[in-house]
This record gives structure tokens, C-alpha cells and sequence, in this order.
């Protein structure tokens, strides 16, 4: 793993072009993307997803146990999601400005502590506002996590490395649903938040001992800074960013509708049981994991917005199957297919989306990523209710949502340019 994602192996695409400000310190190593730093980064990413969907199966025993309804208990969702779009919005300008330790630290430090207040809060008022502060600092990871990578490599090496960071990240808000089903009898829901905790304290530890400081003061937006943040965030209207950001958002989006209508789908429509439905939703976990690692080594020697539109025309494809088959009244067991080969497109359109995306805005990695997450949480809080429009009896507006989010993601990445953009590699 590290010997792929080293910057030193970067061709002359992965070169920031000439009049863009430097990341680095004139004469100084770059810090190395080593597969340790890709883990731990991948963790960043991973706790926000993970404690969304650990305890989605708890539900029912917190509105008994907290003597409240279920929509107050789905508040706490709703609570963290806003958290997690604010925070990214805070944390990213922050880590340009202040370099990415600081906050990174400092949000993993409150996260640490709002996770033992939603363990032990008394009231489901006093949960919903733990939530909320801890999808704030939890925020702080996923943003100055990719900003990080950015910082550290450019080009392939840096689609190599967000390609496997989403081994790490991107498999978690599909594999958490299953976990909490299986810890939620033994553990209780406290004891699944109790579980999110424990995963913030490893990525505090880990931020400590193993992330360094990739922004250096020379190169901070501010007083004192080699930039303005007027001049570093220029790029942030560019039809490159624009465009792959739509490309990355879009695509969570077609994650995120299979991820909320898949309990209703594979149990209810095609009449799995616990067992099979936690097998099959694993086994589409393997592949995004898969191909998101196989994106990683061909992105060493292929055209990086080549692997994005490939995975962007395999999901339509896919996704445009399952609605066909949907619309013909087919056997609901024949849908798995074509999810199968959406999801596992998604490996290919992550990664790759995101390195373009940041690619554009070299001065201002920290806002970029920023703006990227908050849009990425705020799609995916308001596509939930969507694929359940028409109750558990019909996945048409699954299919519906995953079609029109292929094609708007594929749209987005077109309109970046392509091979033509001048922050495009490969």
C-alpha cells in the first residue's frame, strides 16, 4: 500500500501546474502518504457514516427505554446529520487557516467527550443535543482527512490515495447497519454508542501519534499566510471542482438510496431473512472495498477522469437496469444484480471524484473539502425520505433516485472537461 500511493512516483500530470501555490515547504520533504497515514485517514472518514447507521436498528428499544416517541428518536439522526454538514463547514476553513493539527486535534477532542454524553445522556432532548455536537466535531476528521491528502500528493498519487481510503471509509455506512443488528440484543443501544466512543478515542490516538501537520504557517490563508483567501479559494468556481464535486455528491447519493431502502428491499420485497439480508448487503460491501482498492492501482498508470467516467457509465448503466426491470414488474430477486454492479461502480467514482475535485482548488484544500462534505451529508440527509415515498411494496422510487443521481453525476463530470481540464491527471 505504500509503496502505491508514494508522491515520488507521481508523473509529470501529478505536478501542480505552473502559478499555483506550493504545499509544501520550498527545500523540505513532503511528509509521506504511508499506508499507516492512509488507515488512519480512512478511520477519519469512517466514524461519521458509522455512528449514523450503528444504531439505525436500535430505534424502536430508544423510544421504550427514553419514554419518547420515534419521531423524537429519529431527531437524533437529524441532529447529527445537520452536525456533520456544519462542522465541515467550520472545521475546513479553520485547517487553512490554522494549519490541519490544530483542529483536527481539537475536534477530536470533543467528539470524544460528546460521545460519552450521548452514552450517558438521561433524556432524549439531552441526546439530541450530544448528537448534534458530536457530528459538529466529528466533522473534523473527514474534512481536514481529505484536505490532509491533498496537501501530500497530487494527481494519480492522490486518487491512488483516496481510492484506499475508501477501503476504510466508504464500506462503513454499509457494513454498520449490520453490525449494530447483531451488538444491538447483547449490548443494548447505549452499548452502540458505546461503540462509537471507543472508535473516537482510536481516532484521537491515532490523530496524535500518527497525522502531521501538511499545511505549513508560510502557506496558510489569513494574516500572515502566503495567500489571501480570496486568491487561494479562486478555484472553488471552477468547472472542475464544480463539476467533480456534483460527480462525488451525486454518486454518494446512489450509495445512500440503496443504503435506506435496502431493509424494506431485501426483507421485505424479496422476503430475505436477517441472516441473508446482513450476507448480501456484506458481500456488496466487498465489492465497492474491491474495486475502490483496484481504482487505487490503475490510477498508478491510467487516466484518472477515464477511471471516473468508466465507474460514473457503469453505475447509469446499472442503476438504468434496475429500473427497467422495476418497471416491467420483474421478480424483486432479480434487482440484487444490477445493485450489485452500481455499488461496486461506486469504487471507481468516489476516490477518483474527490482527488479531481480537490485537485482544483490547491490553495484552499481545506474550504474545498469542506464544501464537498456539506454537500455530500446534505444530499444524502434528504434522499432517505425519498426511496421510501412509496412505502415497502415497490422499489420504484429507489430506482428513480439512483437513475436521476447517475445521470447528474455523470453530467457533472462531463461539464469539469475531462482530459481537456487543466487540473485533470493522467
Amino acid at each position: 500500500m505504500t509503496a502505491s500511493t508514494t508522491p515520488a512516483t507521481a508523473s509529470a500530470a501529478d505536478v501542480p501546474r505552473a502559478g499555483t501555490p506550493a504545499q509544501h515547504l520550498p527545500g523540505s520533504p513532503r511528509p509521506g502518504l504511508t499506508g499507516g497515514l492512509l488507515v488512519v485517514l480512512g478511520l477519519l472518514s469512517a466514524i461519521a457514516p458509522f455512528a449514523i447507521d450503528l444504531y439505525l436498528p436500535a430505534f424502536p428499544m430508544m423510544s421504550q427505554e427514553l419514554g419518547t416517541t420515534a419521531t423524537a428518536v429519529q431527531l437524533t439522526l437529524t441532529a447529527f446529520l445537520v452536525g456533520v454538514a456544519a462542522g465541515q463547514l467550520v472545521f475546513g476553513p479553520l485547517s487553512d487557516r490554522f494549519g490541519r493539527r490544530v483542529p483536527l486535534v481539537a475536534g477530536a477532542l470533543l467528539c470524544v467527550a460528546a460521545s460519552a454524553a450521548t452514552v450517558l445522556a438521561p433524556t432524549v432532548e439531552a441526546l439530541v443535543a450530544a448528537r448534534f455536537v458530536q457530528g459538529l466535531s466529528g466533522a473534523a476528521g473527514m474534512v481536514v482527512g481529505r484536505a490532509v491528502v491533498s496537501d501530500l500528493a497530487t494527481g494519480r498519487a492522490a486518487a491512488r490515495a483516496f481510492s484506499l481510503m475508501m477501503i476504510v471509509g466508504g464500506v462503513a455506512p454499509v457494513v454498520a447497519p449490520v453490525v449494530g443488528s447483531l451488538l444491538l440484543r447483547p449490548l443494548g443501544w447505549r452499548g452502540l454508542l458505546g461503540v462509537v466512543l471507543a472508535l473516537t478515542v482510536v481516532m484521537l490516538l491515532s490523530v496524535l501519534v500518527v497525522v502531521p501537520e501538511s499545511h505549513p504557517r508560510e502557506h496558510r490563508t489569513g494574516r500572515g499566510g502566503a495567500h489571501t483567501p480570496r486568491s487561494g479559494r479562486s478555484g472553488l468556481g471552477s468547472r472542475a471542482y464544480l463539476g467533480n464535486t456534483v460527480a462525488f455528491t451525486f454518486g454518494f447519493v446512489v450509495l445512500m438510496a440503496y443504503i435506506s431502502a435496502s431493509p424494506f428491499l431485501y426483507q421485505e420485497m424479496m422476503g430475505l431473512g436477517e441472516v441473508q439480508y446482513g450476507l448480501l448487503f456484506g458481500l456488496n460491501a466487498l465489492a465497492l472495498a474491491v474495486v475502490s482498492g483496484i481504482s487505487g492501482r490503475l490510477a498508478a498508470t491510467r487516466s484518472v477522469p477515464g477511471l471516473l467516467r468508466t465507474g460514473l457509465v457503469t453505475v447509469l448503466a446499472a442503476t438504468t437496469v434496475l429500473a427497467v426491470l422495476v418497471a416491467t414488474g420483474t421478480p424483486a430477486g432479480w434487482y440484487a444484480a444490477p445493485i450489485f454492479v452500481a455499488v461496486a461502480g461506486l469504487g471507481l467514482v468516489l476516490g477518483n471524484a474527490t482527488a479531481l475535485a480537490l485537485a482544483a482548488v490547491p490553495g484552499a484544500a481545506g474550504v474545498a473539502s469542506a464544501l464537498l462534505g456539506a454537500a455530500q451529508f446534505a444530499l444524502a440527509g434528504a434522499v432517505s425520505p425519498l426511496v421510501g415515498i412509496g412505502g415497502g411494496g415497490t422499489a420504484a422510487p429507489l430506482a428513480t433516485v439512483m437513475v436521476a443521481a447517475a445521470v447528474v453525476a455523470l453530467a457533472g463530470q462531463l461539464a469539469a472537461g475531462g482530459r481537456r481540464s487543466r487540473v485533470a491527471v493522467g
